[in-house]
């Protein structure tokens, strides 16, 4: 028995998501769907660094999986990405130690959200990109804001309402934006992220580049400990999955 690890990527556009669920279109089946036909009918789970929502994307995904196959990681990334759909592709594999684990193992993330600031939204962007009808935010108030969530929280206030886990403190390393040419990114890099973390975060900082609240208002935001006193969650199809640290 061997283990892969490898990296993929996605366009989250045509799935419901990462995790497999009965009846719908995801990555893991997708995934596990060409495994169980390289194994001659032997179910293959996989396991991924972490879930993504419907509709997200990723460039930087890291999954393992245990395979009898001796054929050599190069060669096995070739014959899956010749049987996987062409949304999704295996773009580096490896062999690791046996308890390499993808989700246990990974120290920290990196996750990018995208806004498309042109006045007209191209068609071609419009599901990897948010639109915002040519507004523009105020990015230094957006930065200003930002420096509040960096560092150690408990961010209960900027997680869905329903997250299963008790300990929601996490760290962010940073905060970041880039403008390329009309996108305005966001890059944030923390230690790990509760459910809808990252897009509630863009949502509420968003709202503080628009002037619809100020920068200070994270630092009470974050002492709540209450959803409601924070920002809508963004749009999924801004967001891409795009590192993990190991």
């Amino acid at each position: 028995m061997r283990r892969l690890k490898a990296i993929i990527s996605y366009d989250g556009t045509h799935f419901s998501g990462y995790q497999a669920q009965p009846g719908k279109r995801t990555v893991q089946s997708e995934i596990e769907k060409v495994l169980t036909v390289m194994h001659k009918g032997e179910h293959i789970r996989i396991f991924a660094s972490g879930r993504t929502d419907a509709r997200v994307h990723a460039t930087g995904q890291v999954i393992h999986f245990d395979t009898t196959l001796s054929i050599p990681a190069e060669n096995y990334k070739v014959a899956l990405n010749a049987q996987l759909p062409a949304d999704i592709r295996i773009l580096d594999m490896e062999e690791v130690s046996p308890d390499f684990h993808a989700r246990f193992d990974a120290k920290g993330k990196r996750y990018r959200y995208k806004w498309n600031c042109d006045e007209v939204q191209s068609p071609f962007k419009r599901n990897y990109t948010v639109e915002t009808r040519g507004r523009k935010p105020d990015v230094s108030k957006m930065e200003n804001g930002a420096a509040y969530l960096v560092g150690t929280h408990d961010f209960t206030s900027f997680c869905a309402a329903s997250t299963p886990v008790d300990d929601k403190v996490r760290t962010i390393y940073s905060i970041d934006f880039e403008w390329h040419d009309q996108e305005l990114h966001m890059v944030i890099e923390g230690s790990g992220f509760l459910y809808n973390m990252v897009r509630i975060i863009a949502g509420t900082l968003w709202e503080v580049g628009i002037g619809k609240r100020e920068a200070k208002s994270i630092k009470d935001i974050i002492e709540a400990k209450n959803r409601e006193m924070a920002g809508t969650t963004a749009p999924p199809h801004g967001l891409y999955l795009e590192k993990v640290y190991y």
